[in-house]
């Protein structure tokens, strides 16, 4: 029954009689052999739900966190062959504490939090016991889950950040160069599976503690957040066993970026090495003075360089986001956070904005076709901002507006009108402008080819259109006017029946019904006119 997670109803009251049984044998000194078996089976029958009810006690629960090694004492974690009974332990922890309410209280009055803590400062450092960090991880992932008061608990009385920011430390094996930066050996092995699954659960333990840090700006939190983004930066940058178990590591990483105060994320660039500078200044010298365009584009593709910082770590992003766009599926869960936090990099830190700039919205040459067709980061963005998804939309957009410095004019050229229209709409920015963010006033620079194009690019579609004949153009005065008037009527009728309501732009940008539109702007007339 090693795979089995479904259990027939007929056999019920013999497992609840087993489990009891089970524990009957746990309590008494027994060899660890049958330690182990009999929690191997505990650890099955605890995924059924129905059973758990009359062996989930206070007495029982002790049981399991005395084989776990989770009292009071301060036993060391010696006798490898107590090892397995401690893993077996912490999986059985893990199903009860899941699959039943009951369990969870008693979490709360075993102080399990704490002693899962003290578990952990016994092992951070021994890299032989992943398995105990592992479990232990996931059942304190767990119960910060399922109770908010232990979110609290773990990030003030136990000072859960320091010590889940060390253990993931420990798992990357990092070697500080810098207070905030990191060796990031590019050709050394990939982490191991037991040393990924480890970070895992450190990850997402930390995103419970700190799921409203981004609220949080104490100068004594800073230096914390910000070591623990670096750690994060230095995750980002390195790989796991296999292809689906880095793009989880990554994940991971970028559900808990989220939550740290935009204000320490400039950790995720950093200078450039002296060894860096001075071989882009080799690759530099090798190109023709006059040709600055090759020298940026060398520059950029051999070390991801952007005025002097070192962008490795946004580039990981950007792939990591374009994947999840290419997937085509759960945008909301898999896509928007990492948007997200791209978006408020961009707007918080100029660097950050102007490298993601110029690697998605680079400048435009080739107008011919609409800005939502063709297979680049900007295409595949344009066509998330008429996604289904509210959601997805938004965030797409948004994205896309701050990498313009929140300017309208930049947007448009970037989107076409009708893409852009429904962030416009819900930012009350039809009528043009720029939204309240202070951006740095440098300009972009039009290419030759774009300038020769603007006269005829269609504002609605963002793309260049062969000139249209004037339907208009061979009819008489008496037929235009019926077309007109024929085209009022229409439109009298389905506002009068309700199936269409007028609307028109405020003085402001927003849009409100005709009438009021334009009563608005007679009295703005009325009260600028010169009354002499």
């Amino acid at each position: 029954h090693r795979a089995t997670f479904k259990f027939e109803s007929t056999d019920e009251d013999k497992r609840k009689k087993l489990c009891e049984g089970i524990f009957k044998v746990l309590v008494k000194d027994v060899p660890t052999t049958c330690q182990v078996s009999c929690l191997e089976v505990l650890r099955i029958l605890s995924r059924d739900k129905k059973i758990l009810v009359p062996v989930t006690t206070k007495e029982n629960m002790q049981i399991l966190l005395r084989l776990a090694k989770l009292t009071e004492s301060d036993d060391s974690l010696e006798k490898v062959s107590e090892f397995p009974v401690i893993v077996e332990s912490l999986k059985c922890l893990c199903n009860i504490v899941f699959n039943s309410q009951m369990a969870q209280q008693l979490s709360l009055e075993l102080n399990l939090a704490a002693k899962l803590c003290n578990l952990l400062r016994k092992c951070k450092d021994r890299k032989f016991i992943n398995d105990i960090k592992c479990f232990d991880l996931r059942l304190l992932f767990l119960l910060s889950l399922l109770h908010t008061d232990i979110r609290s608990q773990l990030r003030y009385e136990l000072q859960g950040l320091p010590l889940l920011t060390q253990i993931l430390e420990s798992a990357f094996s990092i070697k500080w160069t810098d207070e905030y930066e990191s060796a990031i050996d590019h050709n050394g092995p990939p982490l191991s599976p037991q040393e990924t699954d480890c970070a895992i659960e450190a990850l997402k333990a930390l995103f419970n503690v700190t799921v409203d840090s981004w609220k949080v700006h104490k100068e004594s939190d800073s230096h914390q957040f910000r070591v623990m983004a670096a750690v994060l930066r230095h995750c980002l940058l390195i790989v796991g066993p296999t292809e689906d178990k880095t793009e989880e590591l990554h994940s991971n990483a970028v559900n808990l970026l989220s939550n740290v105060p935009v204000s320490c994320l400039d950790v995720l660039i950093c200078p450039l090495t002296h060894e860096e500078t001075a071989q882009e200044a080799t690759t530099l010298d090798e190109l023709p003075s006059d040709k600055t365009a090759e020298k940026e584009t060398v520059l950029k593709n051999n070390t991801m360089e952007y005025n002097g910082m070192n962008m490795e770590a946004i580039h990981v992003l950007l792939n990591f986001m374009e994947k999840r766009i290419d997937k085509g599926s759960s945008y909301r869960e898999g896509l928007t956070p990492v948007l997200s936090l791209l978006t408020e990099c961009s707007r918080a830190h100029r660097n950050i904005r102007k490298f993601l700039k110029d690697q998605v919205l680079p400048p435009l040459r080739d107008v011919t076709n609409r800005p939502e067709v063709g297979s680049t980061v900007r295409n595949k963005l344009v066509r998330l901002m008429t996604h289904v998804d509210l959601g997805v939309k938004q965030i797409a957009a948004e994205f896309l507006f701050v990498l313009c410095k929140e300017r309208v004019d930049s947007l448009l050229k970037y989107t076409g009108y009708g893409n852009a229209a429904g962030l416009l709409a819900a930012r009350g920015l039809l009528a043009g402008g720029r939204g309240d963010n202070w951006y740095s006033e440098d300009e972009d620079t039009d290419t030759e080819e774009y300038k020769n194009a603007k006269p005829n690019i269609n504002l609605i579609t963002g793309h260049l259109e062969e000139p249209m004949p004037n339907p208009i153009d061979e009819m008489t005065e008496e037929q235009k006017e019926y077309e007109a008037m024929k085209l009022v009527n229409m439109l009298d009728k389905l506002s009068r029946e309700e199936l269409l309501k007028p609307m028109g732009l405020k003085p402001d940008g927003t849009i409100t019904p005709l009438e009021e539109a334009l009563n608005q702007y007679s009295v703005l007339e009325e009260t600028s006119s010169d009354t002499d």
